[in-house]
């Protein structure tokens, strides 16, 4: 090899981005689902949630993240309770505050970057509702198309500074404000945004038709425990607990109507039964 070749192959290789040499998720034919573990949340006490005590035996709240991959693009929903910047390395970052502790094992981005992704590159984004444990790393996603309900954007943006910083960056994304009815996301009914105010003022939820597991609904926080479901009024601190209990009655009925899964993100039992990425579900 000449001295002016290897010259060039070295510039070349020092201008070339890190990026292009990680890897790149091939392109799927059917819908998928990546579960990433993105946190835990303990302490929390079942009477703020309209409950007994008794009636909830583990009160440990997990808190999932979820890519959704189909055909015509990819979908982001729900992004974490730690946000990425606080992890050093993979070790996993804890934090205690009055009683309630919240933890995460890892970063959320190394885990999408492990299976080719990367916010960039993602389609969409979009969030069960604004609460921290839900839009940790939201900012980081901004150069995607933002999926959010009128209500919604106008509640995070007139929250406090100190709320608005995981996700402030989202204010100049491209934005799709969604109807208060059924979205379809990728237009062929197996991605479906279904509006069910109350826990926020646009709080919506997940109903996927996957080619393996069937319906699933992936339903934020309209409950948090499965024994919510059947308590006679929605917790304290909802913004509107009438809407709460309309949007509750509406997707029981749509659950009953359709045969799906409920997957109640916070629910332990549900998540450590799911299989996690790398691995996912179809």
């Amino acid at each position: 090899m000449t001295r002016y070749r290897m010259f060039f192959l070295i510039v070349f290789a020092a201008a070339v981005p890190w990026s292009v040499a990680q890897k790149t998720a091939a392109p799927v034919t059917s819908l998928r689902v990546y579960l990433f573990d993105c946190g835990l949340i303990q302490g929390e006490q079942p009477t703020g949630y309209g409950l007994k005590n008794e009636d909830v035996k583990n009160t440990d709240m997990v808190v999932p993240c979820y890519l959704i991959v189909h055909p015509k693009g990819t979908l982001m929903w729900d992004v974490g309770l730690i946000p990425d910047s606080e992890f050093k390395g993979d070790q996993p970052v804890t934090h205690s505050d009055g009683g309630e502790t919240i933890s995460s094992p890892k970063p959320l981005l190394p885990q999408l970057a492990a299976l080719g992704y990367r916010p960039q590159n993602i389609t969409y984004v979009a969030f069960s509702h604004y609460h921290f444990d839900h839009t940790a790393n939201a900012s980081a996603f901004a150069g995607c198309t933002w999926l959010v309900h009128a209500a919604e954007r106008d509640a995070m943006f007139a929250a406090s500074p100190k709320h608005q910083a995981a996700y402030s960056q989202l204010r100049t994304s491209k934005t799709v404000i969604l109807p208060n009815s059924d979205y379809d996301v990728f237009g062929d009914g197996s991605v479906v945004i279904k509006y069910t105010p109350g826990h926020t003022p646009g709080h919506q939820v997940l109903a996927l038709k996957l080619p393996k597991t069937g319906p699933v609904l992936i339903a934020g926080d309209l409950w948090h425990y499965v024994a919510e479901r059947t308590a006679p009024e929605a917790p304290r601190g909802e913004a509107n607990r009438e809407e709460t209990m309309a949007s509750r009655a509406a997707m029981e009925a749509y659950l009953k109507q359709s045969g799906a899964q409920l997957w109640i993100e916070h629910d332990p039992a549900t998540f450590h039964r799911l299989r996690k990425a790398p691995d996912y579900i179809e």
